[in-house]
């Protein structure tokens, strides 16, 4: 891990206008923890480390801007993106020690939980489901019980693809023995036109870019119509949460005036994207998947207008029906009372 000032460019050895953006995340598996910059000012700047689900990509534009726009700056913070292969990268490395904040998926987060880790939830990133599974026409299918023994793509065994994959199923009676599950990693859309899998695992982020690559007329189940829960939230440990509150609260007030910017100036993001994301290259696309996640981190109904007030707070009744649901599809085993396991005083005031 280091940190730079300079901006952070798509390699010369990775095909950037082919990336999918959660597929992305698979594109370089041993890519060092991507740096921003170390902040400037009045005394030595506070390190914290970010644990992401993904590679720098553009849907993250307003965290990976950080060089220029020094939101983490401003709060005296110097901040380390550290990339991940899935939500349940992402919590790995928190309790490895290794980064401070997990960037991940609620299912990931359930699922520690489920074993006995100690975390909580301090921010909600995306209150409205993103995630879907997509098929071609031709496959047929449907609806849920259409994927029985079929063979569905994934990002990576520890994604929110999967989790919300395993959700979909479960609703539908079925079990993960029931199908096939093949990890796509980078490109997932490829495998789905190459006849590789029947339906492939995704998010609206990518397949926006596979609509854009030609993948013709799909079916799309979107699993917000099973089981419509938040999409990422930050996690930390419990360690951390009570050593280094200041930090954390810190962190959320950064990273909230880094959402809050994007969503008030997607024309601007999309532009910067193209310099700091590994799959920017398409200003285009760059915009509709900026678009996407400033809707996604909203609540259900909630405008732009204001935005501020409302980014990072929790649905405690959708969070916690969630968790049930996990356990009744038998995905964890252990009943989790939310409300023991998010917090929301470190939540910044608007």
């Amino acid at each position: 891990m280091h940190t730079l000032s300079a901006p952070a460019r798509p390699s010369a050895a990775v095909s950037p206008a082919r990336l999918s953006r959660r597929s992305a995340l698979l594109a370089a598996a041993g890519l060092a923890a991507w740096p921003a910059v170390r902040a400037a000012g009045p005394g030595p700047a506070e390190k914290i480390t970010l644990a992401g689900w993904s590679k720098p990509i553009s849907e993250i534009t307003n965290v990976l801007v950080e060089p220029e726009k020094g939101f983490f700056k401003a709060q005296g913070l110097a901040l380390t993106y550290m990339p991940g292969a899935g939500g349940g990268d992402a919590i790995r490395n928190i309790l490895s020690g290794q980064a401070d904040v997990a960037f991940t998926d609620p299912g990931s987060f359930f699922m520690a939980l489920d074993k006995g880790e100690k975390l909580r939830a301090i921010y909600d990133i995306y209150p409205q489901n993103v995630f879907n599974v997509v098929s071609l026409k031709s496959a047929n299918i449907t609806r849920p019980a259409d994927l029985k023994g079929k063979r569905i793509g994934v990002y990576s065994l520890s994604s929110g693809t999967r989790q919300n994959l395993l959700v979909m199923l479960h609703q539908a009676g079925l079990k993960e023995s029931d199908v096939t599950i093949v990890v796509t990693g980078l490109l997932n859309f490829a495998p789905l036109l190459q006849g590789q899998v029947d339906a492939t695992a995704a998010t609206d982020t990518g397949l926006v870019v596979g609509k854009r690559r030609g993948i013709g007329e799909v079916d799309v189940m979107e699993t917000r119509d099973v089981l419509n829960v938040s999409s990422d939230l930050f996690v930390v440990r419990e360690q951390v949460y009570q050593e280094k509150k200041n930090l954390l609260r810190a962190f959320l007030r950064a990273y909230r005036d880094s959402a809050a910017w994007m969503i008030a100036h997607p024309d601007e993001a999309a532009t910067l994207a193209a310099r700091y994301a590994i799959d920017g290259t398409d200003r285009e696309i760059n915009l509709e998947v900026i678009r996407l996640r400033n809707a996604a981190a909203l609540p259900a109904g909630q405008g732009a207008q204001g935005a501020a007030a409302v980014l990072g707070t929790f649905d405690l009744d959708a969070l916690q029906k969630a968790a049930d649901a996990y356990r009744t599809l038998g995905l964890i085993e252990r009943p989790i009372r939310v409300a023991d396991v998010v917090d929301t005083r470190l939540l910044p005031a608007a």
